[in-house]
């Protein structure tokens, strides 16, 4: 081996050390820590994209007691694991999450494989989540890949490539593989996701709490601000929204969203893109398949997606006759108890424009 190669190899030798070191005396006390069944850390995983670990810790103990083990998870309706997701948003997830535990039953007699390969074939599983239930439950050597580690490994090796491109992401993917220590291969995974989690963080990494700053090419060059390289996103997309509140009694007018969209499956307030006023109500009633009249604005909300930034009216208006789905956004209308909303699937936008109008006459 040469010079080069011997003085790479203890570079990677001496990383693992030391993240490990730093990770086992400073790493925070969440739920999934404390655990090795794979149900529970693949659960862990797929809250936590793309949503803050504040948030999936008001979640992830209410879930797990609902649904504590992938057997019931498999055998519960699908509307019912959307109502318990209700509120922590990318509800594709939890189709997915839900799709897949039934395919453990059927597939692996209810229980995870060991394997990423085997993994990556269940629904909702990918490259990073197989990675980290293979790592982190059986302890097997497979590397993962995040946003969180992506920035880490880029900072740390200088890698000037967009992680974000299929040729960065490979280029990333490919270091991760060649970094993963024979021993102890799940906390050195779960180290790389803290570290890029509390310190290598984007824009304004805390450098001197780093256990390895001193590896640390982008350091050393004074490029940690500039690195990972990535372009610039594309603003979200705005979109106009009407939201019509309607109620009779106690119970309030809502539609079920179909499958395979933007809120798949979930209850929320009828909606349809804004227009003048003579036309939201025409819009309204094909919507509903009846009379939609005296809509009354009585407000307004914002809700932003990552790429679609939404800005809502909200409107109380009276629903004459059985509101009918006849193709369209929603597959269902259906009058709602009030009392009993709790207990449905319903999105953060949804119950944003419920707690904004919460009455109606």
């Amino acid at each position: 081996m040469t010079g080069a190669g011997e003085r790479a190899k203890r570079k990677r030798s001496e990383l693992a050390t030391l993240l490990v070191a730093w990770f086992m005396r400073s790493r925070r006390d969440l739920p999934w820590r404390k655990t090795k069944d794979p149900y529970a850390i693949w659960l862990s995983e797929v809250m936590l994209q793309q949503t803050r670990v504040k948030t999936v810790l008001d979640y992830y103990p209410r879930f797990l007691r609902a649904y504590p083990t992938v057997e019931k998870l498999a055998r519960a309706d699908v509307a019912d694991v959307l109502s318990a997701w209700s509120g922590l948003g990318y509800y594709r997830r939890a189709r997915a999450l839900h799709a897949g535990a039934r395919e453990v039953i059927e597939r692996y007699g209810g229980k995870l494989p060991r394997e990423a390969a085997a993994l990556r074939e269940i629904s909702g599983i990918g490259p990073y989540t197989a990675g980290a239930i293979s790592s982190i439950a059986f302890g097997a050597k497979e590397a993962l890949v995040d946003g969180n580690v992506a920035r880490v490994l880029a900072r740390i090796f200088g890698l000037t490539c967009d992680v974000r491109t299929p040729a960065g992401s490979r280029q990333i993917w490919a270091l991760a593989e060649e970094l993963v220590p024979d021993d102890d291969p799940g906390p050195y995974n779960e180290s790389l996701m803290e570290l890029g989690a509390t310190v290598c963080l984007p824009g304004e990494p805390r450098c001197g709490e780093c256990p390895v700053n001193a590896l640390c090419v982008a350091r050393a060059k004074g490029l940690e601000g500039e690195i990972p390289v990535a372009k610039k996103k594309k603003p979200p997309r705005e979109v106009d929204l009407i939201a019509v509140v309607s109620r009779r009694g106690s119970d309030v007018l809502l539609g079920r969203r179909k499958e395979g969209g933007l809120f798949g499956g979930l209850w929320e307030p009828p909606m349809v893109e804004l227009g003048p006023r003579e036309r939201a109500e025409a819009s309204l009633s094909s919507l509903v398949g009846t009379g939609v009249v005296g809509l009354e604005v009585v407000g307004e909300q914002t809700h932003v997606l990552t790429h679609r930034k939404f800005r809502i009216t909200i409107a109380r208006a009276r629903v004459s006759g059985e509101p009918v789905a006849s193709g369209g956004t929603y597959d269902r209308f259906a009058w709602q108890k009030a009392s009993q909303l709790g207990a449905l699937g319903m999105s953060s936008l949804a119950k944003k424009i419920l707690l904004a109008f919460p009455e109606s006459p």
